[in-house]
């Protein structure tokens, strides 16, 4: 999760522990914004993995909570296909992942739930239990009120919130594998945090007791610990319990404490008699619907005592997750207020009032619910200093004991950090109170459907696209989107983790949920099932087109992106590189501050464009006259925004002025690391065949988009993930103008050579699930503005280049182009050579080098020994920074920029400058 500090600087909330234990969180990128990192007393481990989209110690929007299982259920779900999907059983882990496994179970739709428990309940027949070895309370225990829950022929689908050593899970399965053996079992978690060495175990162990076990995630990486971590962090952990001894929970960041304790009032919630308050005797589908139906009254009682107030959460009770985010979740849809959700726990974590630590406030309270190991400390965190309005503690009737109403009980702490204090009780499920009809449904009974959540009308808040609705928010009986029909929904490809962006605080990060990874079944997964009821997407904004959003003229492109021009985005480079490295950020959540260049610049800019004005025109018609030769005579240009968008402008007018051809031209965002934008596919595919887009870009470096392209549209049958590009240096393409590593003068400057938009951006708090990537339309530029001026210039050489390029496209088309990939071969080489060890920090030609020049914190250039004026501006800009320029006589391409390897700011001087290479 990403946290601003008071100067604007933004840092990952693991910062803090890595830097003082040596703790490295490593794996796909999507790994730092969904975890961060704290300390707590443990004698087994001293760190713990903090989820930012959990709902237990990090206060979140609780319609991120619940999607983050509800996706995960719908891959379940497609995993196992209908069929099996309704004979299976979802079985969650308390107390974290009680909620998750709910959500989970909601995604699969058609599956009973049951979750362990602490809680030992009088007349419950135990039908099993296991140990979770490195917990602060090892011993779960399962109370199905029917034992045929855990008896049936289905899968068994496992949930928990991190997948890391596998041995709790494993035991589960092992004790459960004896008393009724199954053939599948699916482990579902937000993160597989394993080691190399456990990630075998898991296949070993399938083939130990003869049956089949897939594992589902939403991101994988590991946690690399030095040896005396153990030491080092409860040495830690005591030291600054030491010191927090004087100041008392009372007091919020900053040290200012609340004069006043608000008041409490009880809210009769009117919770329907027939609805477990949770899974942990069991939920049926029967239950879902009926508590969906309730969930509107309770609401609005909710939301009465409530006020105005503007920022509120939902706080629940250790197993007890899954009722008050249903709650908050309609709160949320019936009011204004920003609500968020957290629940307390009885995991001891150590509190530390910084940015880069995940827990920064700590309030500590007596258990409530006459615990069966005894009573002890309980503990709600980030809640103190969160300038919540009013706070809805959401209980069980098991724990409206005296001591949830003592002086120092949960309800007096909670009041010394908010004006109002809701308290909503839930009956507590006893299964010898229930209804005898209360019993597994028999699953071989036809689907049965579940109510609606929410509103498909309900507007999602006005950014770009007033027309937006905000996603169906439960739709658990609804199958998987059909990837083979293009109108239908995105698969869950597509950010399905990301939710309505934040209504009260637009700029505030959200931790981000980024595209999960797909599910890694240790064995072949089966052929995916054909959904029975297709998603219906809800509709999708228009294009926007220039001049309300861009300099071009609105017929010259349509950007399938949503106007983010009001939002604050861009941090100075140091601070982005820092926190991009530490694993803190993803490039594309943050925009450079756009760089303005010197007169000298520009006078470079101008005398480039006129020297190569005429080598670029041909190149443009060389592609453009491929890809009419080859993928479709009436294409449908598709630019990678931004860089690509100058380049189908220029194509699209040479089939204009040499054709007669009016071609449509779209942008849309690619993001390395998390694919494209699906949300664009998709309106392409409603508004155009797909097999007429033609993907287009400026150039290939190494080419890393090159491959995300293709990676991302395996999800999406018809569109050809060929791409067709300006210049291709590295051999990356079969599609190309040149393979010359020439100065192409839009890569000189940002977005005044690109239509005044920024780079794309992806942030989970701005770009909902249902949204398009998000970009800036930078109108006070409009000065300095120079694109129109860049296209029209190349243009007017069509003419003279028109004999050469049709020599040129005659001996093309019959000629052997299939890359060699000897561009990023090139790059694995320097990257090893400078000892670099990660090629994303070598970008290799003209235009990378470039980049890395106006966004990056630049090490060394390295040049091709001769390169002419073709660097100039390169070496203009390095001297600006201070960065040297290393002349190369084997160099493949004409320059390369090296990013700064492990990057802190300290790898500048006082004057700005780079440091060089020690």
């Amino acid at each position: 999760m990403m946290k601003t500090t008071k100067r604007g600087e933004v840092v990952w909330s693991g910062t803090w522990v890595a830097q003082r234990l040596g703790v490295e969180l490593v794996g796909d990128e999507e790994i730092s914004g969904l975890l961060g990192l704290a300390l707590r007393r443990n004698p087994k481990r001293a760190h713990l993995l903090v989820s930012n989209v959990l709902g237990k110690h990090v206060p979140q929007s609780p319609d991120v909570v619940w999607r983050a299982g509800y996706d995960l259920g719908l891959r379940v779900r497609e995993l196992l296909g209908d069929d099996a999907a309704r004979q299976a059983v979802v079985l969650g882990y308390a107390e974290t992942a009680t909620g998750l496994g709910h959500s989970v179970a909601d995604g699969l739709g058609l599956a009973p739930y049951l979750h362990s428990t602490r809680r030992p309940v009088d007349g419950v027949a135990r039908a099993g239990g296991f140990e979770e070895s490195h917990s602060h309370a090892t011993s779960h225990l399962l109370l199905p009120e029917d034992p045929r829950l855990l008896a049936g022929d289905g899968a068994l689908v496992l949930v928990d919130d991190e997948f890391s050593t596998g041995n709790t899970v494993l035991n589960t399965i092992r004790a459960l594998h004896e008393r009724y053996p199954r053939e599948r079992y699916v482990i579902v978690a937000l993160v597989d945090m394993r080691s190399p060495d456990d990630r075998g175990r898991l296949a070993d162990f399938a083939r130990e007791i003869g049956a089949r076990v897939d594992l589902v995630a939403s991101a994988s990486g590991t946690v690399k610990l030095p040896d005396d971590v153990l030491a080092k962090g409860q040495a830690l952990v005591a030291h600054h319990e030491s010191l927090a001894e004087a100041p008392t929970a009372r007091t919020a960041p900053g040290g200012e404490a609340r004069i006043e304790p608000g008041s409490v009032t009880r809210v009769d919630l009117g919770w329907p008699a027939s609805v477990p308050d949770g899974g942990r005797h069991g939920f049926t589908p029967e239950h879902r619907a009926a508590l969906d139906a309730a969930l509107p009254a309770m609401a609005a009682r909710l939301a009465a005592p409530m006020g105005d107030a503007r920022r509120v959460l939902v706080l629940g009770f250790e197993e007890l997750m899954y009722a008050p985010l249903a709650l908050a979740r309609e709160v949320e849809k019936g009011t204004q207020a920003q609500v968020r959700y957290s629940t307390t726990t009885r995991s001891p974590v150590l509190a530390v009032d910084d940015p880069g630590y995940a827990i920064r406030t700590r309030l500590v309270f007596p258990a409530h619910d006459d615990p069966a190991d005894g009573p002890g400390e309980r503990y709600a965190y980030n809640v103190a200093g969160g300038d919540f309005d009013a706070i809805v503690a959401v209980v069980d009737s098991a724990a409206d004991t005296p001591q949830l109403h003592a002086p120092d009980g949960l309800l007096a702490r909670l009041a010394e950090h908010t004006p109002r204090v809701l308290l909503a009780v839930v009956p507590s499920y006893v299964p010898d109170r229930a209804a005898p009809t209360q019993t597994v449904p028999d699953r071989a009974a036809p689907t049965q459907a579940v109510p609606d959540r929410a509103a498909p009308t309900q507007a999602v808040p006005d950014r770009a696209a007033p027309t937006q609705t905000v996603p169906d928010r439960a739709a658990p009986t609804q199958a998987v989107p059909d990837r083979a029909a293009p109108t239908q929904a995105v698969p869950e490809r597509a950010v399905p983790t990301q939710t309505v962006p934040d209504r009260a605080a637009p700029t505030q990060a959200v931790p981000e949920r980024a595209v999960p990874a797909k599910p890694l079944p240790e064995r072949a997964a089966p052929a995916k099932a054909a959904p029975e009821r297709p998603l219906v997407p809800p509709k999708l904004p228009e294009p926007l087109r220039g001049p309300a959003f861009s300099s071009y003229a609105p017929d010259e492109v349509g950007w399938l992106l949503q106007d983010l021009s009001d939002v604050e985005l861009e941090a100075p480079t140091e601070e982005r590189e820092e926190a991009i490295q530490g694993g803190g950020a993803h490039y594309a959540e943050s925009l450079p501050v756009e760089y303005q260049p010197s007169a000298e610049y520009q006078a470079l800019f101008q005398s480039a464009l006129e020297v190569s004005a005429a080598r670029i025109a041909q190149a443009v018609g060389v592609v453009t006259e491929t890809v009419l030769a080859e993928r479709s005579p009436r294409p449908v240009l598709v630019s990678l925004a931004r860089a690509g968008t100058p380049v189908g402008v220029l194509m699209r007018r040479w089939a204009q002025a040499r054709r007669g051809l009016d071609l449509p031209h779209y942008a849309v965002s690619i993001v390395r690391g998390r694919g494209i934008d699906a949300n664009a596919l998709r309106w392409l595919a409603a508004h155009h065949d797909p097999a007429d887009v033609v993907f287009v870009d400026g150039w290939t470096g190494k080419g890393a988009i090159t491959r995300e392209l293709a990676e991302a549209l395996k999800e999406f049958p018809g569109f050809d993930p060929e791409i067709a590009v300006l210049a291709d240096p590295g051999s990356c393409v079969r599609t190309y103008g040149t393979r010359e590593d020439f100065l192409i003068p839009s890569a000189c400057l940002n977005s005044t050579v690109s239509g005044l938009i920024s780079r794309t951006v992806l942030r989970a708090d701005l770009v909902g699930p249902n949204d398009f990537h998000g970009g800036k339309f930078y109108r006070e530029l409009a000065e300095a503005d120079v694109s129109t001026h860049f296209l029209d210039t190349i243009e007017a050489r069509f003419d003279e280049v028109a004999d050469a390029v049709d020599a040129q496209v005659k001996e093309m088309l019959s000629a052997d182009r299939a890359p060699t990939w000897e561009g990023w071969a090139a790059v694995e080489r320097i990257s090893e050579e400078y000892e670099i060890h990660d090629v994303n920090l070598v970008k290799p030609g003209v235009g990378e080098t470039t980049r890395v020049l106006l966004r990056r914190v630049p090490w060394k250039i390295l040049a091709r020994t001769g390169a002419g004026a073709d660097l100039d501006h390169v070496r203009l800009l390095a001297e600006q920074r201070g960065v040297p320029v290393e002349e190369v006589a084997e160099l493949p391409y004409t320059c390369v920029g090296l990013i700064h390897p492990k990057y802190t700011r300290g790898a500048t001087g006082a004057d700005g400058k780079a440091v060089g290479a020690k």
